[in-house]
């Protein structure tokens, strides 16, 4: 099934600029609510709102790793909830590598995805990592324990491709 994430017109490009402002070492963080609107082989997500999370939303906020505060994630399961939304959720690695999820990322999401399936009600989950030189996404679709490739993220009228690195390897 193709699977694309439809953002409006300069979104991409702003929260691309919030997850990698100039100079900075620290990984940043956005998460964005979708509608999901399936049509025979072909799942399009589409862009309802977004929230780009400043300092004060993370219990951790490294080069290398973030930590959402409770209070945040709260925050965010409720307002997807209230928009009967599925999540996007994207973070940053500033170091000039090739787009791909962590050791650490991995983890992570092998304990988030299920439990934020399980609060909403089983709605698709995603995850994009922004590098430096491009990005790389999962979604997990009908399973929270097993990701799938997201096709393609359509900027405006620009369809921009994942790396896909992250798929390899992954247990």
């Amino acid at each position: 099934m193709k699977t694309i994430l439809k953002m409006p017109p300069g979104l991409f490009d702003e929260l691309r600029a919030h997850l990698l402002p100039p100079d900075s070492l620290r990984e940043e963080a956005a998460f964005v609510f979708v509608s999901s609107h399936q049509s025979n082989d072909r799942i399009n997500f589409e862009v309802i709102e977004s929230t780009k999370l400043s300092p004060k939303e993370f219990n951790s906020q490294l080069d290398d790793y973030i930590e959402l505060a409770d209070d945040t994630r709260a925050r965010l399961i409720k307002r997807a909830h209230d928009l009967g939304a599925s999540l996007v959720e994207m973070h940053s690695h500033p170091h000039p590598f090739p787009a791909a999820f962590s050791f650490a990322d991995r983890m992570g999401l092998k304990e988030t995805v299920p439990h934020m399936w399980w609060r909403l009600k089983k709605r698709p989950y995603l995850a994009i990592v922004m590098a430096p030189e491009g990005f790389d996404a999962l979604v997990w679709l009908d399973n929270p324990r097993i990701p799938q490739p997201l096709d393609g993220v359509l900027a405006g009228p620009q369809l921009l491709h994942p790396t896909n690195n992250s798929l390899r390897g992954w247990q």
